[in-house]
């Protein structure tokens, strides 16, 4: 990401605050939470928070690595699809932008398929907000002021802001661009030289101080569920219901079911 862009995304990040807010609280609202302290394992949450609004959630590993998530509906199904040949926080980053999508996208979604493109930062204006909504809910701000002041005190050298970042990133199981954009919004990082320097890390940096700080090093590797199987026999036991109920055809169910299979099949290659 290049410097301007991410002083956009700080300038916007920093108006639309306050909506992104108000969205939270929604979601806390929703699944039954007080407050973000709650918040242990977002996926089990938001589980049972997407499947109110009649979604599913599935991981596979996509043949586009360029792919953070998919958001499928058709058949009378909707699906959340993550891409699980990516590293463990871009799945969970993803899973988060999805949320926002699901749950608050002021426009509905045009077409049956929808993808996040992964640690992609659009300029549309829906995009950059639920990117917003979805390191705010991995990243609490009073949270993450707090732990960002103990790292920093902790670190020392050179590096110590990288050492700062990184420590972030294992705390929130969240990205590293996503972490950087969130210390530059709180502006608990201000410096334009060092966001310079920082902009450049790549991902071997980032993987050599995990190992140097004895981090959890799983959470830069891609963890690869495969959970098509489990999701065709969940739809299948509603199908069989419903056929049972004659509320459903048997031929309907198997087209539905042979779509998910071309759909996985152009997914995971």
């Amino acid at each position: 990401m290049d410097f301007k862009k991410f002083q956009k995304i700080i300038s916007k990040n920093k108006r639309n605050k306050e909506l992104v807010n108000k969205k939270l609280k929604e979601f806390y609202n929703e699944a039954n939470m007080e407050n973000e302290d709650d918040l242990l394992d977002i996926m089990q949450i938001a589980r049972t928070v997407i499947s109110k609004n009649g979604y599913l959630i599935a991981k596979i590993p996509f043949k586009d690595i360029e792919i953070g998530a998919i958001c499928f509906s058709g058949d009378g199904s909707k699906y959340v699809l993550l891409n699980s040949a990516l590293p463990r926080v871009n799945v969970n980053f993803s899973l988060c932008h999805e949320i926002y999508h699901v749950l608050y996208q002021y426009h509905s979604f045009k077409e049956s398929v929808e993808l996040y493109m992964n640690e992609n930062y659009y300029d549309h204006e829906e995009e950059m907000i639920a990117n917003h909504f979805a390191a705010s809910l991995m990243m609490p701000e009073s949270k993450f002021i707090k732990m960002f002041n103990k790292f920093e005190q902790e670190s020392e050298g050179n590096e110590s802001e990288l050492q700062v970042i990184v420590k972030l990133m294992n705390y929130f199981t969240a990205p590293y661009i996503a972490v950087l954009i969130r210390c530059y919004e709180l502006e608990l990082f201000k410096d334009g030289d060092s966001l310079k320097r920082l902009l450049n890390i790549d991902r071997e940096q980032i993987s050599d101080e995990f190992d140097m700080l004895w981090l959890n090093t799983e959470l830069l590797k891609a963890p690869k569920n495969d959970d098509f199987e489990k999701l065709l026999e969940l739809v299948n036991k509603k199908g069989e219901y419903l056929v049972s109920r004659e509320l459903m055809r048997k031929t309907e169910l198997e087209r539905i079911k042979n779509n998910m299979k071309r759909l996985y099949q152009e997914i995971r290659g």
